[in-house]
């Protein structure tokens, strides 16, 4: 005989779900971005936007902003690491974080995961946004950032763990 969940376990299960919706719908976008910008540019095209903003394909081999390049197979380990440690704590980062870390949990994992699939399928990352100021990046790029921000938020916050409130 099963046991019912707890209203804490039954909160986590619709949290996770909406962390793991909210991952693949990030995962979605970036995927469908990078092909969209594949099969209409050249690599190392280039297409403005507007005066500040371009469409730039460039593969990268590094982390962020071109760091340790050449390394994509050391890097996709420590990617699954990342990633590992990330579901782990999903439950912690969420409960402590409120909306905020769950919130941050769903793009970093959608983001992660978008890079690594390209690291696995393409042995690059595509990047393509380009301001011209900053380091071409992509939407996993951005997701992460954002998400990493998130976190901090909710972790940062004065809010009290919800099992506390």
């Amino acid at each position: 005989m099963m046991r019912s969940l707890t209203s804490q376990e039954r909160l986590y299960a619709i949290r996770f779900g909406g962390i793991m919706t909210i991952a693949g719908v990030v995962l979605a976008l970036d995927r469908l971005s990078k092909a969209w910008v594949r099969h209409h540019f050249q690599l190392g095209e280039s297409r403005r936007v507007t005066s500040w903003f371009y469409l730039t394909f460039v593969e990268n081999t590094g982390t962020a902003f071109g760091l340790f390049q050449g390394n994509n197979k050391a890097l996709m380990v420590l990617a699954f690491v990342i990633l590992g440690a990330l579901l782990y704590g999903a439950r912690g980062l969420s409960e402590r974080g409120g909306f905020w870390g769950a919130l941050g949990v769903a793009f970093v994992l959608g983001g992660a995961f978008g890079n690594v699939m390209d690291r696995i399928h393409y042995g690059q990352v595509i990047d393509f946004l380009d301001f011209r100021v900053w380091p071409v990046f992509n939407i996993a790029d951005s997701a992460i950032s954002v998400g990493t921000l998130f976190l901090m938020i909710g972790l940062l916050s004065n809010e009290p763990p919800e099992e506390l409130r």
